[in-house]
């Protein structure tokens, strides 16, 4: 029989070994990793009063909101595969939907991957490589294995029900391409699959809330189709909705390939009530995932999660939105390379945006930097952390952005001032863009004599990136079910 005395010291030692755990675990901090889906800059936080994102504005009041943040490539695959790994796309030999980095890499460590071998719990929710949108939903796509312990691949009503019912004014392209769009006036937030990664990812926060996480949860929207219930829809009368007009023979002044991610040029060949009409729903969509983004943030407060859990928040890459003429992405626009990017969390100053440049690449040093990990040699970024305590710290690494445009590459460089692109080496024409004098990139100057001394300064950058042409993967017959296996 145990005694009295006996059961205190029983008792004692729990709460000691309790507490000797939850230090443990406080020693590492948490990292939810927020990602989402051709989402730009038009958000209230960057400047767009129109838009409605009170949640992701909060997120930005508490911690470093980066400004002049840039995707390596402006489609979701190879974006995806740069910020997992911490490499660039030459290194990954990501250029496209099919093609998996570890078919050329199969013993790189990815982000989660890192923290899951230091002893955190590891998880996935929705989508985070790359998945079809819509196809894939559901699925784990072109997903990793390697990098979590656990995934869940929810699917909602937009998936599951609403999809015959979507109207898309560009036919010629399939639903994950085009400018369609379904405002859903009986669905509730909950029933749309945006609504189910919000509901699974504090289920797995509740459910791994006293040990160690790193818990990533990916957003589908608001990339196209912009499904969304009807009360974001009305949050944006169409009287408000602006489509960018174009100078007469715009489209004279720049490289072809420039503007060839959208054809027919511009905007589909829409009308601009079509492109209002789209525009509308696509902001939508940024507030219903804006919203969805709130309870899962709510969430780690309300469980006393949030003074020892880094909150990253992501896009891809930009989108157009009919500026120059475009549409979606795939272009070297600052519309299609810039993303909102937020850092939150212990350590890092609340509040305060960064205005220096900075790239997908720095990422995973960053977060490994933060987490006292040692991250691996060949990262091609640069820890944020000095950005993340003293935003305006002084900073000189410019961004490199690129494409491709089938026979061959476009590349840009950004800095401070200027953005500079070259198309094939320059075969296929250069731009450069003064950001002092011309933010929305309209005048290229790439011809202008009084500018060849930036061009050749600029080229010298761009070179020294890609000292050679690098040919992107194939992607191997029955890949997504051997690395199914592999896990």
């Amino acid at each position: 029989m145990i005694t009295k005395l006996g059961r205190l010291a029983v008792r004692l030692l729990a709460a000691g070994l309790l507490a000797s755990s939850s230090q443990a675990a406080a020693a590492k901090p948490n990292v939810l990793f927020i990602a989402v889906d051709d989402m730009n800059n038009d958000l209230g936080c960057y400047g767009m009063p129109l838009v409605k994102s009170p949640n992701i504005d909060k997120l930005a009041a508490r911690g470093v909101r980066f400004d002049r943040a840039y995707c390596q490539f402006p489609l979701c695959s190879p974006s995806r595969s740069s910020i997992m790994t911490g490499l660039r796309p030459d290194t990954t030999k990501v250029f496209n939907l099919q093609y998996h980095f570890r078919q050329g890499l199969p013993d790189v460590v990815t982000i989660p991957q890192l923290f899951r071998q230091n002893g955190y719990y590891a998880a996935r929710v929705g989508k985070i490589y790359h998945y079809g949108n819509p196809g894939d939903i559901g699925t784990s796509g072109l997903d990793d294995p390697a990098s979590w312990q656990e995934v869940v691949n929810p699917a909602g009503v937009d998936k599951t029900a609403l999809e015959p019912d979507i109207t898309n004014f560009t036919p010629q392209r399939g639903l994950g391409s085009a400018m369609s769009f379904l405002s859903d006036a009986k669905g509730r937030d909950e029933d749309h699959t945006d609504g189910k990664v919000a509901t699974e990812a504090i289920r797995l926060l509740e459910k791994h809330q006293g040990e160690p996480f790193f818990l990533a949860v990916g957003f589908y929207k608001p990339h196209t189709p912009y499904v969304a219930p009807k009360k974001y829809f009305d949050l944006y009368p169409l009287e408000k909705i602006d489509i960018p007009s174009l100078p007469t023979g715009y489209d004279k002044t720049v490289p072809a390939g420039a503007l060839s991610a959208t054809k027919p040029w511009p905007n589909f060949g829409t009308t601009v009530e079509q492109a209002r009409r789209s525009k509308q729903a696509y902001y939508a969509a940024i507030s219903f995932v804006d919203a969805q983004i709130g309870r899962v943030v709510d969430a780690l407060d309300r469980l006393g999660l949030r003074e020892n859990t880094i909150i990253v928040f992501w896009s891809d890459h930009g989108y157009s939105l009919g500026t120059h003429g475009l549409w979606m992405k795939q272009n070297l626009f600052e519309d299609a390379a810039r993303v909102p990017m937020i850092f939150a969390g212990p350590g890092i100053k609340a509040g305060t945006p960064s205005p220096r440049i900075v790239e997908f690449v720095d990422v995973y040093p960053t977060l490994a930097d933060l987490a006292g990990l040692k991250a691996p040699a060949n990262l091609a970024g640069a820890s944020l952390r000095p950005l993340l305590v003293k935003p305006d710290a002084a900073w000189n690494r410019p961004a490199f952005t690129q494409v491709e445009r089938g026979g061959f590459p476009g590349r840009s460089v950004r800095t401070p001032r200027w953005r500079y692109t070259e198309w094939d080496g320059g075969k296929q024409g250069t731009e450069l863009y003064d950001h002092d004098a011309d933010p929305k990139e309209m005048k290229n100057l790439a011809a202008n004599p009084a500018q060849a001394a930036v061009v050749a300064e600029l080229k010298v950058l761009v070179a020294k990136n890609w000292p050679e042409r690098v040919e992107g993967g194939q992607a191997e017959a029955g890949a997504k079910k051997k690395r199914a296996k592999a896990k």
